[in-house]
């Protein structure tokens, strides 16, 4: 187990869709500890292998901090999804940064556990969107591409100059 690296934006590997993993084996269940670690001693929330420089179709989350609610997502895709909800985010490989982003509020999701057996999981709200933001990861997506160029251009330069947001936010 280790503590790996963030890749930050404007980084070229997060914008690369990640590969599709064929069978969960020890190398997968190696990095799935890392990352478990790695999001843990960042305070995250959810963190996709891509944000360590693995392009494998992994994300873990757990939107609880209780280690009963960990969630590992392999090969993971949204099947089912309805209403929409608006809520500020922001990400480990964007530092000081934080949007509005427009998500869907309830969500089925099929994937497979760290057994490689196929799961389903309905989720709304927190979870849900947490689910969303690491898809995102996955599919070479940042959240930050979700909102327009020139508001995209002033939180980055906000960011820059250290104009900083009034509250204390965990990271997706």
């Amino acid at each position: 187990m280790a503590i790996r690296d963030i890749i930050k934006y404007p980084s070229k590997v997060l914008k690369v869709k990640a590969k599709p993993v064929s069978v969960v084996g020890d190398e997968e269940k190696a990095l799935i500890k890392d990352m478990w670690d790695t999001m843990y001693f960042t305070k995250g929330i959810g963190l996709a292998a891509p944000q360590i420089g693995v392009s494998k179709r992994i994300a873990v989350i757990n939107v609880t901090g209780d280690k009963k609610d960990e969630l590992v997502v392999i090969n993971p895709e949204i099947v089912k999804r309805s209403g929409r909800c608006d809520i500020e985010e922001g990400c480990l490989s964007v530092a000081g940064v934080n949007a509005h982003i427009d998500r869907y509020k309830n969500i089925t999701l099929k994937y497979l556990d760290i057994s490689g057996q196929v799961r389903k999981l309905q989720a709304s709200d927190i979870l849900a969107i947490v689910i969303q933001h690491e898809l995102d990861h996955l599919n070479g997506m940042l959240f930050i591409d979700r909102i327009n160029s020139l508001k995209r251009k002033l939180l980055m330069w906000r960011s820059k100059v250290g104009v900083k947001s009034s509250q204390r936010r965990r990271k997706i």
